[in-house]
């Protein structure tokens, strides 16, 4: 527990001061809740380069806190005061102890989403890989590692191991974009603001998508939602207008997606940015063109990686297009209301009759429809945009991709779908402009003084909805090893022509997904999986290798030998081979990412 929250304090803090002393550099003198993933773009950039040169994740921590202490002293000097820490903190412990029920629930600290999607697996092992100097799969397939980067440093510079690394990571994430959301409701009444600045960071799929650890996923979809944010600051904002280096916020995040999501992060920002511009009456060219030539510098050296990446298999159309899926997701869980723990699930399909479903559907739709009427009435250009570019590229997944791409597409677009929700009844940022909270002393606007009493109340009912889903997703998460080690990998080559047998401990099968968790770690060959305390003193037939905890002092069975340890698990192998036939299925990789 303890490694898990101080990688997340880590990763918050210097998110915070990293990114608000970014801003002040390029003239902002108040806090701005685009600090959050501003300062996390520039950290996972700033990680995954100083790990890649110098091969060791202590230099990213020096580079980090030195920026950080930078950023502390050019604050000092430039910034002024506004209250931030009495929103946040508020708003930052409820994200946090949200996004602490998975493992409040499971009852221990782990890999996050074992079971649900096993690609934790491989970020693990690249991340393992990248500690150690090794160029591996995902390297070498131009993946981005920048968030993998950040573990790095936390591993090497803090002693945080590469599994709470991780959780702190993905944790991190999921307090961050609360925060960020804060912008979009300014100064409106504080459990109000809360709220939906909390909704708004953990929508339904957003918060499926964490329930799985796909901390890549809920980090784009932050980066979508903080470009719109800072798009509508640099273009609304009076403070901002008229500063040179006002777009230069939202080119730092776009170079941060480079580094999270590769090129096809770019499609959301891109996408937006272009609506936006054919949208916007007057462009303020020489602004843009500085922030360009940002963007281009911190991108440069990603783009032999980027187009290295664009051969991985996940953007074949004739590939494994359903990943962890069982079909293709209803579009219609963007508006936040589905009453599942797992969001694979078709209407019905679980404890909750399928009317209800459509219920919640309907009710979001008509809000959704409502809130872009409402921010096109104001000008709300950038949401527009936004949703736009979210809609667009979620079709092209439907249409020319694999149910997984569109999957990923929807998740991205939810944030900005619940933004257009609130601001139905002026909740969201298509209730008060810029402009109007300084005439009038206040921001975001009432829904009190902007919105009837019936759209304030269906709006109310909506909020507690979707918050119910999201928290009925978070606590469905399953939470798997507390542990992790690349040599189980290592062992499928020499498994794989021939029969296991895992002996795992009980506590690791019945309380840590380990039954899944090890037949993700060795697909590709036959495996059986029993506990230990199920064994007796005679092998199965067909068994050639059998695995036990290196706890073991003694061969499982009479005729085996040790052929090779792989802490925290030795590989025991039948002298002269296995005899009989082998009942132990095939675990294929299909197999293995369902669950066995």
């Amino acid at each position: 527990m303890t490694p898990t929250y101080a990688a997340a304090l880590a990763v918050v803090a210097a998110s915070l001061a990293i990114g608000q002393g970014a801003l002040a550099a390029c003239g902002v003198r108040r806090w701005s809740w685009l600090a959050p993933p501003v300062g996390l773009a520039l950290l996972c950039a700033l990680c995954w380069g100083a790990v890649r040169l110098s091969g060791d994740g202590t230099v990213g921590v020096v580079v980090v806190v030195s920026l950080g202490l930078a950023a502390a002293v050019l604050l000092w000097a430039r910034s002024e005061g506004g209250g931030a820490g009495r929103a946040a903190l508020p708003v930052a412990l409820a994200a946090a102890a949200v996004a602490s029920l998975p493992f409040l629930a499971e009852g221990h600290f782990g890999i996050l989403g074992t079971g649900f999607n096993p690609d934790m697996s491989q970020h693990l092992l690249a991340a393992a890989r990248l500690a150690e100097a090794i160029d591996g799969q995902l390297l070498l397939q131009g993946y981005p590692l920048g968030p993998h980067a950040v573990v790095v440093a936390l591993n090497d510079g803090f002693g945080i191991g590469l599994v709470q690394g991780f959780s702190g990571l993905t944790l991190a994430v999921a307090v961050l974009a609360p925060l960020t959301a804060l912008a979009a409701f300014r100064e409106q009444p504080p459990l109000r603001r809360a709220a939906a600045a909390l909704l708004l960071g953990l929508p339904y799929l957003v918060a499926s998508y964490y329930a799985q650890g796909s901390f890549k996923e809920t980090t784009q979809a932050l980066f979508l939602l903080a470009f719109v944010l800072a798009l509508r600051e640099a273009s609304r904002n009076p403070e901002w207008r008229g500063l040179p280096l006002r777009f230069v916020p939202a080119a730092l995040i776009a170079v941060g997606s480079i580094y999270v999501y590769s090129f096809p992060g770019l499609l959301w920002l891109g996408g937006a940015l272009v609506f936006w511009l054919l949208l916007e009456r007057a462009l303020p060219l020489k602004p843009l063109l500085l922030a360009l030539a940002v963007f281009l510098v911190g991108t440069l050296p990603e783009l032999g990686r980027m187009i290295d990446f664009q051969r991985f298999e996940t953007f074949d159309p004739s590939g494994p297009g359903l990943g962890n899926l069982f079909g293709q997701l209803s579009p219609f869980e963007a508006l936040g209301i589905w009453p599942s723990g797992d969001f694979r699930l078709a209407p019905g399909n679980g404890a909750v009759p399928a009317v209800v479903y459509y219920l919640g559907a309907a009710l979001g739709a008509a809000l959704l429809a409502l809130g872009i009427l409402r921010c096109w009435r104001r000008r709300e250009l950038t949401i527009i945009a936004g949703l736009s570019a979210a809609a667009g590229l979620y079709l092209a997944a439907r249409v020319g991709g694999t149910p997984y791409t569109a999957a990923k597409a929807l998740e991205i677009g939810a944030p900005l779908v619940t933004l257009a929700i609130l601001s139905s009844a002026g909740a969201g940022a298509g209730g008060t402009t810029p402009e109007d909270a300084l005439a009038t002393g206040r921001g975001g606007g009432s829904p009190a003084a902007t919105g009837p009493a019936a759209a304030r109340l269906v709006l109310i009912a909506y909020i507690a909805v979707a918050a119910g889903c999201s928290l009925l997703a978070l606590a469905n998460a399953p939470v798997g090893p507390t542990e992790y080690s690349p040599k189980l990998t290592a062992l499928r080559p020499l498994i794989e022509d021939d029969s296991t047998l895992v002996l795992a401990p009980d506590r690791l099968i019945d309380e840590e997904q380990g039954e899944r968790y090890l037949a993700w770690e060795l697909r590709g060959g036959r495996v059986c999986i029993e506990r230990e305390s199920a064994a007796d003193d005679t092998s199965p037939p067909g068994i050639r290798f059998v695995m036990t905890t290196d706890s073991a002092a003694r061969p499982p069975f009479p005729g085996f030998e040790l052929r090779r340890p792989a802490a925290p698990y030795l590989l025991w192998e039948r002298r002269g081979g296995a005899t009989g036939k082998s009942t132990c299925p095939l675990i294929a990789i299909r197999q293995a990412r369902q669950g066995p």
